[in-house]
């Protein structure tokens, strides 16, 4: 049997590591940019848990991430999670809210990083560069995908974000010169774990 980790670490992208957990050690799982992505590499990471019989283990999302709220630079901690472009207004739902689901349209986790300023997350498939109808201090691609498995699955889940962009005109631009500042910092609140 495979010794499986208590923490799995999950990012989007290697660029998002910098090769910072690689030199130390300290295995990733890359999943993929996107919610789809997102839910199926962490669904069949944690099935492993599963097929095992083994407790689901704490699942921790560093990354990258735009803001209007909190400046570029900036590291925040996301416990609540919502799906920004969740938009079926057509049928009278509010946006955010998914049709018919068991799941709350916005999920919270215990707070794991209590020394970082908190942030709702709002994830959606879009890299945004205009504001945004949902509200949420924080806008990324993923977060709320793997929320959204570790709720499913009785996981553990807590999110830190780099904020590397003002999710504006400029935002391309500013993520690709800062995605990667933050990968020392991200393994830093690791250890501290």
């Amino acid at each position: 049997m495979i010794e499986l980790p208590r923490v799995i670490v999950a990012m989007a992208l290697q660029v998002e590591s910098a090769g910072v957990f690689e030199a130390a050690g300290v295995p990733v799982l890359y999943c993929g940019v996107g919610k789809v992505n997102a839910a199926i590499a962490l669904t069949k990471e944690l099935s492993r848990y599963t097929q095992q019989g083994e407790d689901m283990p704490l699942v921790v999302n560093f990354g990258s991430a735009g803001s209007r709220s909190h400046p570029t630079g900036m590291l925040v901690a996301c416990h609540a999670f919502v799906q920004r472009d969740m938009d079926v207004s057509g049928l009278g739902f509010a946006l955010g809210v998914t049709p018919y689901d068991t799941a709350p349209s916005m999920l919270t986790f215990d707070p794991v990083f209590t020394n970082l300023p908190a942030a709702v997350c709002g994830s959606g498939d879009s890299f945004a560069m205009a504001e945004i109808a949902v509200d949420c201090e924080v806008i990324d691609m993923e977060a709320y995908a793997l929320a959204k498995v570790c709720w499913h699955e009785g996981a553990g889940f807590a999110c830190a974000k780099y904020i590397t962009d003002g999710a504006d005109h400029a935002a391309a631009d500013d993520w690709q010169r800062n995605v990667h500042l933050a990968a020392e910092e991200f393994l830093r609140l690791f250890r501290d774990l």
